[in-house]
């Protein structure tokens, strides 16, 4: 499974599902969104989550799994085992690690398909772990290379293409005008000749970033359609609850607020997660017109300044909850969502990237894509 097209089923609801395996993770990045930390300990019980994983049926499953964390492969033989029982019901999944695993530099060893490198191993349980899935993405940035060099990074994405896994990386930069974001970007082509996409965002001001990112400078419209196709997917949080949102502030917050509470894994079966995440008209209206809307026609509280927090301002609005229902309840609200849907991917993955990640950068979510134009971190300003 390639980079493109797991992009392009995020704006499909229920197609995947997120896990958070665990907030452990042995780097301390600046600007990690989820506060992660060696010592961080909480995560979702094990058990539970091979039972819900394993309640996929070939009728019914997300196409796509995304197992992340912190760092996921802190717990190799968890992610092996989820990544099996997705695959016996049909589903694909993916895998996002920070390479914590990778660092240290070249060791002796005999040489690989690049030659004038010394090879460097993957520890066996993480390497049966990355075998198990069918896509592999690497954090790479300003802040995860002070602590994993980049040479590191590659020398690791080497190891696992010869595997025969799909590989792809997610780089982060402060925006179109990053110097550091250019330097990688042909860094990243330079080796891997353009076989290996990249997926860029840009720094939100979320978990340790929160002090130091800037927000958006301005919020949607009250009177425009904004969707929301992050609430697409559901999300096992660390706790095991499962939410309609992946906005960490949303995800770490409790109580989740009504109309984005799924259940949890203890409890629920994905069956069930799916049924609310598609049936609820209010989940609806957000992917389809999006929060800000919803509340400038239907609410009868105060609004919120930003995007999100209008959102979770919406749970237990009685005239929100009707508004939705008389607009996008039975038949004609899951035509409405799968409506919007389409039209969000009309332009595929670069279409996505381009709404939602670091726009300059959009061609590189296709291995082999469009070239792009030289970019010095002036030029885009």
């Amino acid at each position: 499974m390639e980079l493109a097209e797991l992009v392009a089923r995020r704006p499909f609801p229920a197609a995947g599902l997120l896990i958070g395996l665990t907030r452990r993770c042995p780097l301390s990045c600046a600007h990690c969104s989820t506060g992660s930390g060696l010592f961080t300990r909480q995560e979702p019980d094990g058990r539970q989550l091979e039972r819900f994983v394993g309640s996929f049926t070939e009728e019914n499953r997300p196409d796509v799994v995304m197992l992340t964390g912190g760092e996921p492969l802190l717990l190799p033989a968890l992610a092996e085992r989820l990544s099996t029982l997705a695959r016996n019901a049909g589903s694909r999944t993916a895998l996002l690690s920070g390479m914590f695993f990778a660092r240290g530099g070249a060791l002796p060893g005999s040489r690989g398909a690049f030659p004038g490198r010394r090879r460097r191993s993957i520890p066996p349980a993480i390497l049966r772990a990355i075998r198990s899935v069918d896509h592999f993405s690497a954090s790479l940035d300003i802040h995860h290379e002070r602590e994993v060099p980049r040479a590191d990074v590659f020398r690791a994405l080497h190891l696992v293409r010869e595997e025969g896994v799909a590989v792809s990386l997610h780089l982060t930069g402060t925006g179109a005008s990053d110097p550091y974001l250019a330097d990688l970007t042909r860094a990243v082509e330079k080796e891997f000749g353009g076989r290996v996409p990249c997926l860029v965002n840009e720094v939100r001001p979320f978990g340790r970033a929160a002090s130091w990112a800037r927000a958006a400078r301005t919020g949607p419209d009250p009177a425009a359609a904004s969707p929301c196709p992050m609430a697409a997917w559901p999300v096992v949080a660390f706790d095991g609850r499962v939410l309609a949102c992946c906005n960490q502030d949303t995800v770490d917050r409790r109580p989740v607020p009504p109309h984005l509470d799924l259940g949890h894994i203890a409890e629920d079966d994905w069956g069930t997660v799916r049924s609310r995440a598609l049936e609820s008209p209010v989940l609806r209206m957000l992917r389809t017109v999006g929060p800000t809307h919803l509340a400038a026609r239907y609410g009868s509280g105060p609004r919120p300044g930003s995007y999100c927090d209008g959102c979770r301002a919406l749970g237990g609005d009685e005239e929100v909850a009707a508004g939705a229902q008389a607009v996008a309840g039975g038949a004609a609200g899951a035509l409405l969502d799968l409506t919007a849907a389409m039209r969000s991917s009309r332009e595929g993955a670069q279409g996505i990237v381009r709404r939602h990640g670091c726009a300059a950068y959009a061609p590189l979510v296709v291995a082999g894509g469009p070239a792009l134009p030289e970019i010095d971190g002036r030029d885009l300003r």
